[in-house]
């Protein structure tokens, strides 16, 4: 059961976070060095995102999330949950394995971005490039920690939004961009609980 596997995960992360010898993990430091290095990494896809979010703002002059929520009932744009990663239901393996998914959801997603935005095209795949590594992390990590992992495909199996006119596409990069840094605040708040846990 799902239940006893959070427990025994609780345990095993207490134990190597609080010191005791555990073949699982090699000591306490190689996990709070792994969430060191990934709050460090998931600040700076945050702020890759930021540079995006001022691009689309100066550009296209989209700058105010409620100016544009009329518009977004419109769009078909994904909201990718994180609701295991909040603190009153946080399980690591599930927000783990939540971040993993919305990593790879928004990885297909910034293609919209890409096309919307050609001239920051380098920008765009040193994102792509980061959230691939990100996830190639956790996913080590859950590894490590003897968890469950889902390993998805590499291509991209998600088809991309379509929009109706450049505007919605405009109007389109803009959500998932806000959606995204949203997401990975949340991330962020995950790995900074677990390093106080």
């Amino acid at each position: 059961p799902a239940g006893g596997l959070a427990l025994l995960l609780g345990v095993l992360l207490w134990r190597a976070l609080h010191g005791a010898p555990l073949t699982e993990l090699s000591g306490d430091q190689d996990f709070q060095l792994f969430l060191q290095r990934n709050l460090e990494f998931t600040r700076k896809i945050r702020g890759d995102v930021a540079a995006l979010q001022r691009v689309v703002c100066d550009t296209f002059q989209l700058c105010k999330e409620d100016e544009l929520l009329l518009v977004r009932q419109d769009l078909d744009i994904a909201h990718v949950p994180l609701e295991q990663c909040h603190k009153r239901t946080f399980q690591a393996e599930t927000c783990f394995s939540q971040i993993r998914a919305g990593l790879r959801a928004y990885h297909g997603s910034l293609a919209t971005i890409r096309t919307l935005l050609p001239e920051h095209t380098g920008l765009v795949e040193t994102l792509q490039l980061d959230m691939a590594n990100l996830s190639s992390n956790i996913q080590q990590q859950m590894e490590d920690l003897g968890l469950a992992t889902v390993t998805y495909p590499s291509e991209n199996q998600d088809p991309l939004p379509t929009f109706s006119s450049h505007f919605h596409h405009q109007v389109g990069g803009f959500f998932i961009l806000a959606n995204f840094q949203r997401f990975l605040e949340t991330a962020y708040r995950a790995l900074r609980h677990l390093t106080s846990l």
